[in-house]
């Protein structure tokens, strides 16, 4: 004959129940704060200070670019480093993120920490820049242009006529503003090689 059926106690239920729903608790809290740190992070790395930080960028095209329009123009706006370097839509900031990486590496190496060996690299760095912006159907420039804003009157006839019809072209912004923010490189490259981006 079998004897009575003992059920567990009720009570060893509820500890269970806790248990999960504080883990599960947890697991939100660390998603949030790693969620604000990633932001925190991607916001001080998009700074200017953080950009200027080294005396490579600093010495040389940060010095460029204080002489344009994109630090000081009539409207008073001021595009900094990332605004131009870093797309802003999250996937594509985040891809942006991952390839500087590389710079850093570059940057621990001393690849480009005197201005002979930036020089000497000049027209590879800003040719990678140019590629990806073209990849990217200039992104960064879209932060802040848009071909629906232009107006034809503040533009010359050749520059509404060339922002009308290079988009119809497969163009993008980087394809004519080479150099708009940084100092003109133009005789270091033709245009025979620039069409095999």
């Amino acid at each position: 004959m079998s004897g009575p059926v003992i059920a567990p106690p009720a009570t060893s239920r509820k500890p269970k129940f806790l248990v999960r729903w504080g883990i599960a608790l947890g697991l939100c809290l660390v998603g949030i704060v790693g969620w604000g740190a990633l932001n925190a992070v991607l916001e001080a790395t998009n700074s200017l200070g953080f950009c200027i930080s080294c005396h490579e960028m600093r010495d040389t095209v940060y010095e460029e670019y204080t002489g344009t329009v994109h630090y000081q123009n009539r409207t008073g706006i001021r595009a900094t480093c990332s605004d131009c370097h870093v797309p802003r839509p999250w996937f594509s900031k985040i891809r942006r993120k991952l390839h500087a990486t590389n710079e850093l590496f570059h940057w621990l190496t001393g690849a480009i920490n005197t201005p002979e060996k930036f020089e000497a690299k000049r027209l590879e760095l800003a040719t990678r820049v140019w590629e990806s912006m073209r990849d990217n159907d200039s992104q960064e420039c879209r932060n802040c242009h848009s071909y629906d804003a232009m107006t034809k009157e503040t533009q010359t006839r050749t520059a509404w006529r060339r922002h009308r019809e290079g988009p119809e072209k497969g163009e993008t912004c980087i394809d004519c503003h080479k150099g708009i923010a940084h100092e003109d490189i133009s005789d270091l490259y033709d245009d025979d090689a620039d069409d095999e981006f």
